[in-house]
């Protein structure tokens, strides 16, 4: 597997998708949407022709590789790797025409990570990153930010829409963070909040009630970076348990304040 060209082509069809996306929203229709599981939580044709096109595109360029899709698509793998992809993370700032939203594909090999690529639209910001390689945007090598306090550290966070019998214990985090540092900026799209984080522009992102597809790729790049991923207790069970925590050096002070209280909550 030769994950330098794999790479390259990834990243293209980003920006072919990308383009199809930027494309359908001059003149989208809010009436051409239709809810998912609940309420807010949002799925357009764009979505799904964007998934569709880049399953087959991926399909073609690995053969036999498993899927895991936001948008229904679930293939088992036949040669140990598996895409876990979100065609459009941000659909809700995408429907309402706000420019924070991105492609978010990552490729794991027997559950072990190896290529990363979150593709923000509006900008033509391509972050990418493969195993053994520092992570990139648009081909100029990244960094996590070198800040080391909470009180000079800006974050990020989202809010889920369910399980909101959790939401105290969660708001008393951000009232927390709040109060300590810069802020807390919530920018509608786990896939950009971790870019973010792998090039500095954050020092830090959490949230909870999260998919896989939401942070395969973006968390990886943060680690190939030199920053933390971690769920809430520290441990590894981030990509399939629903919370993490993901920082470059504030990542001891950011999971006490969110242990004080996230516990407490179960």
């Amino acid at each position: 597997m030769n994950l330098v060209h794999l790479e390259k082509e990834v990243i293209h069809l980003c920006l072919e998708v990308g383009e199809f996306m930027k494309k359908e929203q001059s003149n989208f229709d809010l009436s051409k949407i239709e809810q998912k599981t609940s309420f807010n939580n949002l799925v357009s044709y764009v979505d799904k022709e964007s998934e569709t096109r880049i399953v087959n595109r991926l399909t073609e360029l690995l053969p036999g590789s498993g899927f895991v899709g936001e948008e229904g698509t679930d293939r088992k793998s036949t040669n140990g790797y598996q895409w876990i992809i979100d065609p459009l993370d941000g659909t809700t700032n995408f429907l309402h025409g706000l420019p924070i939203y991105s492609i978010s594909i990552g490729l794991a090999y027997h559950d072990r990570m190896v290529l990363g690529v979150v593709h923000e639209v509006s900008h033509g910001e391509c972050f990418h990153t493969i195993e053994g390689a520092p992570a990139y945007c648009n081909g100029k090598e990244i960094r996590v930010s070198r800040i080391d306090s909470i009180s000079q550290s800006l974050f990020a966070t989202g809010f889920p829409y369910y399980h909101t019998d959790k939401k105290e214990a969660y708001l008393e985090i951000i009232k927390t963070f709040l109060e300590q540092s810069h802020g807390i900026r919530r920018l509608g799209s786990a896939a950009i909040d971790l870019a973010y984080v792998a090039c500095g522009r954050l020092e830090g992102f959490f949230e909870y009630n999260l998919n896989a597809w939401d942070v395969a790729a973006g968390g990886f790049l943060v680690q190939q970076a030199g920053g933390i991923v971690t769920d809430f207790k520290g441990g590894n069970n981030f990509l399939y348990g629903g919370e993490l925590c993901a920082s470059g050096h504030v990542h001891g002070a950011m999971l006490e304040i969110i242990r004080q209280r996230w516990s407490s909550s179960h």
